[in-house]
């Protein structure tokens, strides 16, 4: 990957989860679907991941470099491993290398085990952030490649920013490289007992309010926006909201202050692996053209659920069980929806008591409500072609996923209007339905009665046969490819390239 083409740019992708490798939630769908379709542009980029255990991949893989690690007065050795050809994909502009040092990494969970942080969590990413500089000084000074952009993720890479402006003389070579922050859920900010700040090895002169300090904590993502050449998010109207107080965790005012603002990029989908006309995982494939097959899905779906072969509206809904999913919102209006003539399938794991309440719920209406408390990627294919609608009454949501892969399979989503589920559904209104252009439905309010007043009005609409296709239709036909969301990271990357230059 030492030569590029005239336009190519270099990208270190560094990142704590990524399709297919380790998967969390949609910060790994979109880095794997991100990386792609960056090199098709034709980009080179490396990819840089923990060395999780239980990777299928890592038979696959070949030492590539070993250097040490300082941590709490220690060296701690790292290996770092290359896959040969790397699972998400083969390209000559694609390198995946993992950061392999067992004791943090080898472990049941990502981030956390039987629901709980695990204890040492800012040693593990200081570990991984400081071997990510390691490893682009040695691509720079060592290999002579060049790096234009080192693109960070969450709370779990901001820290690579701040020793890299904080300690220069440590990464000699990389001054060059210009820094992008993607900030997925402000809600996530690894945050960590002020005492421990001593475990990052950064000067003492940066834990105070105008850095890392925050209440007397560690904040790594407030140092990450701080530090970074570029902060951006994962939709334009999450970029406009985590500037508020009732967004930005309280961070909106370090947001806040950034001459440059944070940019919005929507995330798109992997419009190969999300297809109903050829997605290997549903009973039978269907398409705009010809939507058929999207009812033999619904009989599939149902029967796979246990509930009764008709031809009632059927609502899903597929994520996280928690309260940010506002899945307590759609417990409180089960009840009225079952009176409507309704089915009901929820795929999800999360929130103890909200997976206690969906079960207690399920009991009672087996053969209405179908309930899988977990999640099955193949199955999650399967809700989605055979529901009639999709509910994300989120009360919050940085870009969402769902409502995409929905739009894409037909299925007609109603969504609270707020982060990514307002920049990418089109709500029915006249005016909308007149131009062809509704998508689904929105409600405002992050309350049981404005979500069910969403409902009410798409059962009504499901039973004007042609309005509900036209909505079908418009979805289905939508851009939701990573093409042009990756096209403008690009011209953030070289907008950043442009400052280096003129500084």
């Amino acid at each position: 990957m030492t030569s590029t083409s005239r336009d190519g740019l270099n990208i270190v992708m560094a990142t704590s989860e990524a399709v297919p490798y380790a998967k969390t939630g949609g910060l790994a769908d979109m880095v794997g679907a991100l990386t792609i379709e960056l090199t098709k542009l034709g980009h080179h980029v490396t990819l840089l991941m923990p060395g999780y255990g239980g990777r299928a991949s890592r038979e696959s893989c070949q030492p590539a470099m070993r250097f040490s690690v300082p941590m709490n007065g220690k060296l701690l050795d790292v290996t770092v491993e290359e896959e040969r050809e790397p699972a998400i994909g083969v390209s000559p502009r694609l390198r995946v290398l993992f950061v392999r040092y067992d004791p943090y990494f080898d472990r049941p969970g990502l981030y956390q085990q039987d629901h709980r942080d695990y204890p040492d969590n800012l040693e593990r990413f200081v570990l991984f952030c400081r071997a990510v500089l390691e490893i682009v000084r040695r691509l720079i000074e060592t290999r002579g490649e060049k790096v234009d952009v080192l693109h960070l993720h969450d709370w779990q890479t901001a820290l690579c920013a701040v020793y890299l402006k904080t300690l220069p003389h440590e990464y000699k070579g990389l001054d060059q490289s210009k820094v992008l922050l993607t900030l997925h859920n402000m809600g996530y900010q690894g945050t960590f007992p002020g005492e421990e700040f001593v475990k990052t090895g950064l000067p003492s002169s940066v834990f105070s309010p105008s850095d890392l300090e925050f209440y007397g904590l560690v904040n790594c993502l407030k140092g990450g926006i701080i530090f970074s050449d570029a902060v951006s998010t994962v939709s334009p109207t999450y970029a406009k909201e985590i500037m508020t107080a009732e967004y930005g965790c309280g961070l909106e005012g370090v947001l806040a202050s950034r001459a440059d603002g944070v940019k919005g990029i929507t995330n798109g989908i992997d419009v190969a692996a999300w297809n109903p006309e050829s997605d290997p995982y549903l009973p039978v494939q269907y398409g705009v053209a010809d939507l058929s097959g999207k009812q033999t899905c619904k009989r599939a779906l149902q029967r796979e659920f246990g509930l009764a072969n008709c031809d009632a509206p059927l609502l899903a809904a597929i994520g996280r069980l928690t309260f940010q999913k506002g899945f307590d919102l759609l417990i409180d209006v089960i009840p009225e929806l079952l009176s409507l003539d309704t089915q009901i399938v929820v795929l999800g794991t999360g929130d103890h008591h909200l997976e206690q309440q969906l079960s207690a719920t399920q009991a009672k209406y087996p053969d209405r409500i179908g309930l899988h408390l977990g999640f099955d990627e193949q199955m999650a294919h399967r809700v989605e072609a055979g529901a009639d609608m999709v509910i994300m009454p989120s009360r919050y949501e940085p870009c969402g996923l769902s409502q995409l892969y929905s739009l894409r399979y037909g299925t007609v989503p109603i969504v609270r209007r707020t982060g990514g589920l307002a920049d990418t559904v089109v709500p029915f209104r006249p005016s909308t339905v007149k131009s062809g252009q509704a998508t689904g439905f929105h409600f405002i309010d992050a309350s049981a009665d404005a979500l069910l007043s969403a409902l009410l009005l798409a059962l009504h609409v499901y039973e004007e046969r042609q309005t509900w296709r036209s909505l079908i239709h418009a979805g289905m036909k939508t851009d939701l490819s990573w093409s042009r969301s990756a096209k403008l990271y690009v011209d953030l990357y070289r907008c950043l390239q442009r400052e280096r230059r003129e500084n």
